[in-house]
């Protein structure tokens, strides 16, 4: 089947999330003089997916979880009197400077842009995204990017993909294809709007739900091959 209109997720589909996500710790960290060992960020990681995974369902609201994810951190570190919206700040700050590419993808993007109609999907902030994609010289590529803050919807609602696609001229269901690494967000949320989906899984993680892509690569280039 050929496909013209390709919906890409950014973390750790497009830009390396994990890299960008330990380096703002790390940051944060540093300037508060406090040391960051590996079961402060384990706990940091597990604590944060469990929160973002709340919002997909819809059970948080962005702002409460950008701040409660640092209220957990510091109470289990024994600090008290943290101010979590000041370090959801500074945190920020950092995490705008993360930009790096996850494999294959520059060439990747550079390639598809020249025929296909590339889009952004993304629950992330919209400042803090905005500015890793100018940064990693990508958002040329996009004819648009779609931020769940903006739409007004977050993946995997039905709702996000109305609003995306109303946006989207000449949009036709069976050439639009959502690229991403997350089961419960991207091809969950591609398979309840009735689209096909790529699930970018590089480290071959086993699928343990019922979420069931369309298409599933470990490598970026083989993308390619599918929307021909």
């Amino acid at each position: 089947m050929a496909y013209q209109t390709l919906l890409f997720d950014i973390d750790d589909t497009l830009l390396n999330f994990q890299a960008a996500e330990k380096q703002a710790l790390e940051g944060l960290f540093k300037e508060l003089k406090l040391p960051l060992t590996s079961a402060t960020y384990d706990f940091y990681h597990a604590e944060n997916l469990a929160l973002w995974q709340q919002f997909e369902l819809g059970k948080i609201s962005k702002p409460k979880l950008l701040v409660k994810r640092f209220a957990a951190l510091f109470d289990r570190l024994g600090i008290h009197d943290i101010d979590g919206q000041k370090m959801e700040e500074r945190y920020r700050f950092y995490l705008g400077q993360g930009h790096e590419p996850m494999p294959q993808a520059p060439e990747v993007l550079s390639d598809l842009s020249t025929d296909y109609d590339l889009y952004v999907v993304t629950n992330g902030v919209a400042k803090t995204q905005k500015k890793r994609l100018a940064a990693a010289h990508f958002d040329h590529y996009f004819k648009n990017v779609f931020i769940s803050e903006l739409v007004g919807a977050q993946k995997p609602s039905r709702a996000f993909f109305q609003r995306v696609t109303a946006d989207i001229s000449d949009y036709q269901p069976a050439q639009t294809i959502v690229i991403g690494d997350s089961l419960t967000s991207d091809i969950k949320g591609a398979a309840s709007f009735g689209l096909d989906s790529v699930w970018y899984n590089p480290t071959h993680q086993s699928n343990q739900t019922g979420i069931k892509p369309t298409y599933e690569i470990d490598q970026l280039e083989k993308l390619e091959q599918i929307v021909e």
